[in-house]
């Protein structure tokens, strides 16, 4: 496997950019977790916060420790010999989800967009684990990927105001669930009752870069019995 061609770009007077790749790819993911690892081993108690995305990491370091000269050589010295890290040591969670047009208004669109059924949208969405590339946007929000490109579709024009937690959705080829009551433009395919955020789990987000996730569809009365809220959207806003 060949290693990227890292670049490193100013985004502040005490933070950079390094930026692995171009595209979007689940096979990004083996080098950006190495290179997190590396970062963090590297600039030790120097190191303020470092910020994994789909293609990049955003390295913010502490002045009074490190000049940018030396936050240079670090990251120099990071990414020698980097090796891909192991995906195995990420783990699998497996999301219940009541995929329905109560809950998921955008279903009957991607199924027409698509020129599936509604069953076969439900059917493609479920049959893939997703990789988990970043965490974003809110508290404990996943951006995963890639679906199936018949199932890809644009955010929506108008965002909602309003989406409730648990609800998963679908834009461009990223799926994602909202951990949180939020605004949100996504497309709303289903929900599930599985809690993602919160004080008492490690890390605040049951999702970290590097896991895969499963959604796994199941009926109303397991929903519920699990703890769902299948309030329609229009009761929450």
């Amino acid at each position: 496997m060949k290693a990227p061609n890292a670049r490193l770009e100013v985004a502040g007077i005490d933070s950079v950019i390094l930026r692995l790749f171009d595209f979007i790819d689940e096979a990004n993911m083996p080098w950006m977790l190495a290179a997190r690892a590396r970062l963090q081993e590297v600039f030790g108690g120097a190191l303020i916060d470092l910020v994994p995305s789909y293609t990049t990491l955003l390295l913010h370091y502490d002045l009074c420790q490190l000049d940018s000269e030396q936050a240079r050589a670090k990251v120099a010295e990071a990414l020698a010999g980097l090796q891909p890290a192991d995906l195995q040591d990420g783990r699998e969670h497996q999301l219940p989800t009541w995929y329905d047009r109560s809950v998921g208004p955008e279903l009957q669109l991607l199924a027409r967009r698509s020129g599936l059924s509604e069953a076969e949208v439900i059917t493609r969405h479920s049959s893939h684990a997703y990789q988990v590339f970043a965490l974003g946007f809110a508290p404990g929000f996943a951006f995963m990927g890639l679906v199936e490109e018949i199932l890809a579709a644009p955010r929506l024009s108008t965002p909602r105001k309003r989406i409730a937690a648990g609800s998963v959705g679908i834009a461009e080829r990223q799926t994602a669930t909202y951990p949180v009551v939020s605004p949100g433009g996504w497309n709303l395919i289903g929900r599930t009752p599985s809690r993602l955020f919160g004080s008492d789990i490690e890390g605040y987000s049951l999702l970290q870069p590097g896991d895969r996730v499963r959604f796994v569809p199941i009926e109303r009365a397991e929903f519920i019995r699990l703890g769902g809220d299948d309030s329609p959207l229009e009761a929450s806003q």
